[in-house]
């Protein structure tokens, strides 16, 4: 199938770590602009976004990686802009106001592309039910990132298509499409350095014959993963290896002094017997050590927060054998060959039901939510033990892993095979968009976001057009300028007009225009403007009526 371009939708939230603070989705949108930019087989790139100016970043880093392809700005007041681009990719599932901001264009004007990070807070989880209420098409999309992920979602679609059949009496609406389409990563970027893993040993003082497992994750026993389960396992292997020392490095960032405490009380009391150190995930050089000097890339997650893992990948791409658990996106991802799953499991549904409950109804937090259910998730503490054992024994054997993890992510993973399956998704959307049939709806009566004097008619006295009344100007004791001035709407950084636009209406009334037909023609605007504008120099005496 042919490829397609997609207009992005950006705003720096959805793809820059170093401004907003890192996180698995700003870092996998970071990563996701740099492939596309590096790869997308278009004739432009198109920028979606509030402003021009916010848009200033991209334009950098595409000058650097692909200077040859022009890259055009869409403001969102006026997104049919994107023409000839028929699809929006947008970094977030919860795309509801998207279809909304498309309505009035005709709900088939354009396709919208969105993706899954974290899928289970609230606003995410609210943002699916919103979804399946608002005009999304069957040529839109949510890409998930991972099989786990789209049983996920289609689980919760469910239950609200339930809701709709018993609440409304109504069949569902149209889903989004749900393909499965992993995220990516730039393979040459973790490329271990030698200078790096020798400085990285020594400095933690690892012996030749030595195996150090590194995880480079957020450090949070909350919304990532509890390292206790690790470090008991980590101690039982180590009375198995005589002569023979583990290391456990994780390479990242604490969310605060409880969760420093958890995890650096607890090494220390849970696994005298093995090393343990732990690198500041802030900086790149240490990330890249992490790396580097490490043996085994280790991720055992046991929390709902994660959905892909894109860690993972980056151990592949160092050529490390991983040990992970078998936990969402790493069912898909880490293959035998590659490394060990190593088993997980949860209670059914009923046994947590109160947590539910107490995060949607505000009596729990989202890190307590998260943190109920990752302490009832159990990773096999039996053959996490027996998985440690076989890596640190067999030399051989994580060589073998390494270079297979290495050829799997390369083949697989690397943006530039990632990037073709996401523009063929939207060469998939067009097609259905073409052929099928939409919807306009009205613009100032959009359900949602009804214009306000819609919405508040029945406040005011009255309502008027302006269209069949005169007017004439009054001299005022405050010039317009002063009037302004005072009144200061740009401190808000919003005005219902320009302040030449004020100028030229009052000065064409003052000079004979008397109706709203003669401003539009004298000021060269629309009924709407003219309108607007009349209505506040009437509001501030300017003008009065005739």
């Amino acid at each position: 199938m042919s490829r397609t371009n997609a207009a992005i939708w950006y705003a720096q939230d959805g793809y820059d770590p170093s401004v907003k603070g890192i996180n698995g989705r700003r870092v996998a949108g970071e990563s996701f602009l740099k492939g596309f930019l590096r790869h997308a087989d278009v004739d432009e790139f198109v920028l979606l976004s509030h402003s021009e100016a916010t848009i200033a970043p991209v334009r950098a880093l595409a000058a650097q990686l692909r200077a040859d392809v022009p890259l055009r700005h869409v403001g969102l007041l006026r997104p049919a802009g994107i023409e000839p681009v028929s699809g929006v990719f947008f970094p977030s599932p919860n795309y509801a106001a998207e279809t909304w901001r498309r309505a009035p264009f005709g709900t088939s004007a354009w396709s919208i592309c969105g993706i899954t990070h974290t899928t289970s807070t609230t606003a995410v989880m609210q943002g699916m039910f919103d979804l399946r209420m608002a005009p999304v098409q069957p040529w839109d999309a949510v890409i998930c990132t991972s099989r786990a992920v789209q049983a996920s979602v289609s689980y919760q679609m469910d239950r609200v298509d339930d809701h709709i059949r018993a609440h409304l009496r109504a069949e569902p609406p149209p889903r989004p499409m749900l393909p499965v389409i992993p995220l990516g990563v730039h393979c040459a970027d973790f490329a271990p350095d030698p200078a790096a893993r020798a400085a990285l040993r020594a400095r933690l003082g690892v012996g030749p014959q030595d195996v150090v497992f590194s995880t480079i994750a957020r450090l949070t026993p909350h919304e990532k993963f509890d390292p206790l389960p690790i470090y008991l396992a980590m101690q039982a292997a180590q009375a198995q290896l005589p002569g023979q020392k583990l290391h456990v490095v994780f390479c990242g960032q604490f969310r605060d002094a409880y969760a420093r405490q958890v995890f650096e009380v607890g090494a220390k009391a849970l696994m005298p017997d093995v090393g343990f150190a732990v690198l500041d995930g802030a900086s790149a050089a240490e990330r890249k050590a992490a790396l580097s000097g490490a043996d085994v890339f280790m991720f055992l997650i046991d929390n709902i927060q994660e959905t892909f893992g894109l860690a993972p990948l980056e151990g592949m791409a160092a050529g490390l054998p991983l040990l992970v658990s078998d936990w969402d996106g790493m069912k898909d991802t880490v293959p035998p060959e590659v490394g060990f799953r190593v088993t997980t499991r949860s209670l059914p549904g009923p046994y947590l039901a109160q947590e539910a409950l107490r995060y949607q109804g505000g009596t729990d937090s989202y890190l307590q939510y998260c943190a109920s259910a990752s302490a009832l998730t159990e990773i096999d503490q039996a053959e996490l033990v027996a998985r440690i054992l076989t890596l640190a024994r067999d030399a051989d054997l994580r060589a073998r892993m390494g270079r297979a993890a290495l050829a799997h992510v390369r083949a697989r993973y690397d943006w530039a095979a990632v990037v073709p399956q996401m523009q063929a998704l939207w060469a998939e959307q067009e097609a259905l968009r073409a052929a099928g049939p939409g919807r306009r709806y009205a613009a100032d009566a959009l359900p949602v976001a009804p214009s306000p004097t819609h919405l508040f008619a029945s406040y005011p006295t009255e309502q008027v057009s302006l269209k069949r009344e005169r007017f004439a100007a009054v001299a005022t004791p405050a010039s317009l300028q002063e009037v302004l001035a005072a009144r200061n709407y740009e401190g808000l950084k919003r005005m219902f007009a320009s302040p030449a636009q004020i100028e030229a209406v009052l000065a064409a009334v003052q000079a004979g225009a008397a109706d709203l037909a003669a401003v539009e023609a004298a000021c060269k605007m629309t009924p709407l403007q003219a309108a607007r504008v009349v209505i506040w120099l009437l509001k501030y005496g300017f003008l009065r009526r005739i």
